[in-house]
């Protein structure tokens, strides 16, 4: 892919934690690039480091050195004010921890994007209330999160990340919680989402269920990225693509 088809470009980008005796290299010089129109997986075993990649990429850390580009832009250039704001407005995360407000409906935690862009309540509800009902979750759009599942608290917290539109959605197990066919439902909306001319889906999992969604699976193992395999363009059909996906899992 030429620069100007990728969403995420990582060169040799490290990150470590901690100082002498006890630091730690989570990132030991990853080369990784996430194209527009895409799905990308990032597979591997726990504590490859996955997390911190996409921690780096989503700009929650900043990375110890290496080269890294999100839409364009080097967070490395912005201020923290201004980084702030470009994860506003260009960027979706679904993390393992839901970090759904306990106090607001689940409606109201997936409109806060909305509501933080200056949109009206009423609408950014209604809007929120649309979005719900495609993941199954229509009548618990006026449920508080501590009587849903965790299940349904994903996605809650899925539908969150999605419903400002953003051009980069970084997902850390999506389907972890789910059976299958809410599983393939998330999928899905997200592959609805990721191919797009101007939008990307980066998503960390362990969930071989789902690798026929991907266009590319990155294999991490001790911080680096050892092995990126192409799937076919992605498949969304259930059927995976044959060795890309068996050699990636």
């Amino acid at each position: 892919m030429s620069p100007n088809d990728l969403a995420v470009s990582c060169r040799g980008v490290k990150k470590h934690f901690g100082e002498g005796e006890a630091r730690i290299e989570a990132l030991r010089g990853v080369d990784f690039s996430a194209g527009f129109g895409e799905l990308s997986f990032l597979v591997g075993p726990s504590g490859c480091g996955k997390t911190t990649l996409i921690s780096v990429i989503a700009g929650l850390l900043r990375r110890s050195g290496g080269e890294l580009g999100v839409l364009g832009v080097s967070m490395e250039d912005l201020s923290e004010k201004e980084r702030i704001a470009f994860r506003r407005r260009n960027l979706g995360f679904v993390f393992q921890q839901y970090n759904l407000l306990p106090a607001l409906t689940a409606a109201e935690n997936v409109a806060v994007p909305l509501l933080a862009a200056g949109v009206a309540r009423k609408e950014a509800v209604e809007k929120s209330r649309a979005l719900l009902a495609r993941l199954g979750l229509e009548k618990r759009a006026m449920a508080l999160p501590a009587t849903l599942s965790g299940g349904q608290q994903q996605r809650v917290a899925l539908a969150r990340a999605l419903i400002h539109g953003p051009r980069l959605v970084v997902c850390d197990e999506p389907t972890a919680a789910l059976d299958h066919a809410n599983g393939e439902a998330v999928m899905k909306l997200l592959a609805d989402n990721a191919v797009q001319p101007d939008r990307a889906v980066i998503i960390v999992t362990h969930d071989s269920r789902v690798f026929h969604f991907a266009h590319s699976i990155a294999r991490m193992d001790d911080g680096r990225i050892v092995d990126v395999r192409r799937n076919g363009g992605g498949n969304h059909s259930g059927s995976s693509d044959g060795e890309a996906v068996k050699e990636a899992s």
